[in-house]
């Protein structure tokens, strides 16, 4: 099977700061609609905001089911604000953040469809597990 037909999948993606700004990472997981696991993704920031780590997270694993030849996503995160930003009913002030939610609207244009759901944390465990790890690890010195 072709990879630049594949169908539909699953994205949860988290990013978090330890101190805000702080040491922060991100993370996320792609699931095919199988349930299995085609990628669990995560990066070491460096020193960055909660908000810019949301979104920081959310590139970096729309990048990689682009890559993979998913055209169609269902994409969960737990930050309201980043959800509210996306959808317009939000306006990105922080200057920081206007590239950001730019890549973010040039990379789901990418799709033939996405959706961009707000879930609970307790709906977001895998990656906001995946992000702790990494700043566990960093805090740890490995």
């Amino acid at each position: 099977m072709s990879t630049t037909h594949r169908r539909h999948c699953a994205i949860y993606t988290d990013g978090g700061a330890r101190g805000n700004p702080g040491p922060a990472a991100a993370g996320g997981v792609i699931i095919a609609d199988d349930g299995s696991t085609v990628a669990e993704i995560s990066e070491y920031l460096g020193i960055t905001t909660n908000n810019v780590a949301e979104y920081r997270a959310l590139i970096l694993v729309l990048e990689r089911a682009i890559g993979a030849g998913f055209r169609e996503a269902d994409i969960c995160i737990d930050s309201e604000l980043i959800v509210k930003q996306l959808s317009g009913e939000y306006r990105v002030k922080d200057e920081k953040m206007i590239p950001l939610h730019q890549r973010v609207k040039n990379l789901l244009s990418q799709f033939q469809a996405a959706t961009i759901n707000h879930v609970g944390r307790d709906q977001n465990k895998r990656a906001d597990k995946l992000v702790n790890a990494v700043l566990d690890a960093r805090a740890a010195g490995a």
